[in-house]
């Protein structure tokens, strides 16, 4: 099957080790194994003890109780028989999507969001329709328009909440709408969550599983825990139907996600109100700093995210995003995400949460600033 080049991807692969200011990155500022140690009071030496005793088989196929049970918790109503562990969000959103989507299947996909959301669908031969979320609506999803757009015969809705790269966060009450849309259709709602729980405000939406019981949900260990290097995520449904073919697909791909990789995810998610407090002051004070930058900027704009760590930030200078962000990473050394990556031309996404020191961030965002000048 053939499948669109993965923009901000493969914007990543090109430029990630190559630039001085990541202002790219888009998970809360990552954790060594002796920060995590110290933030959860564990003993080094008895963490290594107990895994270096162990002999290094697959490990727990379907997950080991304690990671899933750590993600259990994350949730109202999700038990550990409801989550498949998977090789990161992206594994999770692609498992789900190649399991759901067949040929001459309807998809309804938000946009701008993650490509995974809608070019897979797409590969798997699915009619596409898209929701394009606007700005003047602070990127919240209208509705009206999705009404418009599902039909009996559409087999999922595809949604990103809190949305990567707008920051934009769905209420519980804006979710029970859409929720409502799918139940009338009997449609299946993908709700990619990877960024949840990591809001501006001490407000905390439902997550869509929590809701409804045809949906399915992903996340990771790499956003809000600030763990990606050990590549874990999961997907949770709670159709015994939908996981017995999740897992089935899954056996093809990816036969357990590795002993320690769960171990280091169990133990962070034991002490998840630590991580959860430490990545929520990241955010608020570095989009605080990204926030006084744009409006001291007159050619930049954008709509202040409500959750996450991304940021879409539009420019009044005429030229294309890749031009712009290429010949920025080569003037400043200043690495920011193309627009044109999630189809929305002039303008960057913006990761604020690469490091834990504001005067990190706003040496990047300077950086950004130098290259705007030689645009004068």
């Amino acid at each position: 099957m053939k499948i669109k080049d993965f923009g901000v991807e493969q914007w990543m692969n090109a430029w990630e080790t190559k630039c001085t200011h990541n202002v790219a990155e888009t998970c809360v500022y990552s954790l060594s194994l002796d920060e995590l140690f110290e933030l959860t009071g564990t003993d080094p030496q008895e963490f290594y003890g107990k895994i270096s005793s162990r002999r290094f088989t697959y490990g727990d196929i379907e997950g080991s109780p304690a990671f899933l049970e750590g993600v259990s918790k994350l949730y109202r109503t999700v038990k550990p028989e409801h989550i498949i562990p998977t090789h990161g969000a992206a594994g999770a959103n692609s498992l789900v999507l190649t399991t759901l989507v067949g040929p001459g299947d309807h998809v309804v996909s938000i946009m701008p969001t993650y490509q995974q959301l809608y070019s897979i669908p797409e590969m798997c031969g699915a009619k596409v329709d898209i929701l394009h979320l606007d700005p003047a609506k602070h990127y919240h999803v209208d509705i009206a328009e999705l009404e418009a757009l599902v039909t009996d015969e559409t087999k999922a809705i595809c949604i990103n909440n809190p949305d990567n790269p707008t920051g934009a966060l769905l209420s519980t009450e804006e979710l029970e709408a859409i929720v409502e849309t799918a139940r009338k259709h009997d449609a299946w709602l993908v709700c990619d969550e990877v960024y949840r729980l990591l809001t501006q405000e001490d407000v905390y939406p439902e997550s869509a599983i929590d809701l409804y019981d045809k949906a399915v949900v992903t996340s990771s260990m790499s956003k809000v825990w600030s763990l990606a290097g050990i590549r874990l995520g999961w997907c949770i449904t709670k159709s015994p139907e939908l996981r017995h073919d999740l897992l089935s697909h899954r056996d093809y791909n990816l036969i357990s996600c590795g002993m320690f990789d769960e171990a280091v995810a169990a133990l962070a998610l034991g002490h998840a109100d630590k991580i959860l407090e430490r990545s929520r002051r990241i955010v608020r004070q570095n989009l605080a700093a990204l926030e006084e930058w744009v409006n001291a900027e007159p050619h930049l704009s954008f709509v202040k995210p409500e959750a996450g760590t991304t940021a879409l930030v539009y420019y009044d200078y005429d030229i294309d995003s890749y031009t712009f962000c290429t010949d920025m990473i080569k003037v400043s050394g200043a690495l920011v995400t193309p627009g044109d990556c999630f189809e929305e031309p002039k303008s960057m996404r913006i990761g604020y949460a690469y490091s834990d020191n504001v005067a990190d961030l706003k040496r990047g965002l300077a950086a950004i600033s130098e290259y705007m000048r030689t645009l004068e």
